[in-house]
């Protein structure tokens, strides 16, 4: 299990489109601290280094929502990617 894993299955729950969760609550949904990475915007780029596996951006990606910090450093918001037809 990842670290991760719940926050993949809160935005696999999710019905918006597109939302912000400040970085106090994604602790809460992973029950961790994030690390001081967390608060570099590169950490969070979905679509950055797409070769680069890491597991956070994994989750999002699985749940099917791309995710991107805020400028404020201190919450990300995850906007569904569009569905492939």
């Amino acid at each position: 299990m990842n670290v991760y894993d719940p926050l993949r299955d809160y935005l696999r729950a999710q019905a918006r489109t597109e939302f912000v969760l400040s970085f106090e609550q994604i602790e809460e949904i992973i029950d961790a601290a994030l690390p001081r990475a967390a608060h570099r915007a590169s950490w969070w780029e979905t679509l950055r280094s797409p070769q680069e596996k890491m597991p956070q951006r994994q989750a999002c990606l699985e749940a099917g929502y791309i995710a991107t910090r805020q400028a404020d450093g201190k919450s990300v918001k995850f906007k569904r990617m569009p569905v492939k037809r």
